[in-house]
């Protein structure tokens, strides 16, 4: 199964508008903000460190770098071609790869799992913008992806994060500027309820190694200068917990 063309037509619109400039886009805060704090949770349930390192969902390739100054290999894929083309314009010496794929097409990650093998995969929001009928596919491309001894980090933005977004959007100047074009492209942010995130890491033939609650940064601010941040879920997933021998948290 591959994403809807309104879908990817959305997110190419989107990336092609997207300014070049550090922090024009709403989500994407300093890697300290974000990916620095997920690794520190991350980091501890990894099987295997060296493994390859794919970034799903990588847009402009900001937290895809901070990842490839710490692994060997460092992969960042995206749906819309023109953030992969941000992406490798803001990384001229090569750090990290990226490339252009549909992660929800289950061929796509049988064939990326072929040639990369077993892989730990960063996961930041992607799930809660997917149309409803390719979140269980994308899970199941990320299951394919780690193998047997890979793990999955996965944050998205919480149920609470809906009302948030929601009286953004409808406050008296309009919503805020970097807010603006995720709506004015379609996009809907934080639509994937809680439980429904565990239910398609489970129904994907993976256990939640470890889960909780963390603030989401984002690149806005309040009118009183305090940043935008969303509440959030994150989880580690995998095959099971071989540093324990359990089979982790299967809430």
């Amino acid at each position: 199964m591959s994403v809807t063309s309104r879908y990817r037509e959305a997110w190419e619109g989107f990336w092609s508008e997207a300014p070049e400039d550090e922090g024009a886009v709403f989500w994407d805060a300093e890697p300290a903000l974000t990916v620095g704090l997920h690794l520190a949770l991350f980091e501890p349930h990894m099987a295997a460190p060296g493994l390859p390192f794919v970034d799903v969902g990588c847009g402009n390739g900001t937290q895809t770098r901070f990842l490839a100054d710490r692994f060997p290999r460092v992969l960042g894929l995206d749906l819309a071609a023109a953030a992969i083309e941000h992406a490798r314009r803001a990384d001229p010496a090569g750090q990290a790869e990226y490339r252009q794929l549909d992660a929800a097409e289950k061929s796509t990650a049988e064939q990326l799992h072929a040639e990369l093998g077993d892989v730990n995969v960063y996961v930041r929001g992607v799930l809660h913008q997917c149309e409803p009928a390719d979140r269980g596919p994308l899970a199941e491309s990320l299951a394919t992806l780690i193998g047997e001894r890979g793990r999955a980090f996965v944050v998205e933005p919480a149920e609470a994060a809906g009302p948030l977004l929601a009286g953004l959007a409808r406050s008296a100047g309009g919503p805020p500027p970097k807010l603006a074009p995720i709506f004015a492209h379609g996009l809907t942010p934080a639509e994937v309820a809680d439980a429904e995130l565990l239910d398609h890491v489970h129904a994907a033939g993976l256990t939640i190694l470890a889960s909780g609650e963390i603030p989401l940064s984002t690149t806005e601010f309040t009118s009183d200068g305090t940043r935008i941040e969303l509440p959030s879920t994150w989880l580690v997933a995998g095959r099971t917990d071989v540093s324990t021998g359990s089979s982790g948290l299967n809430q």
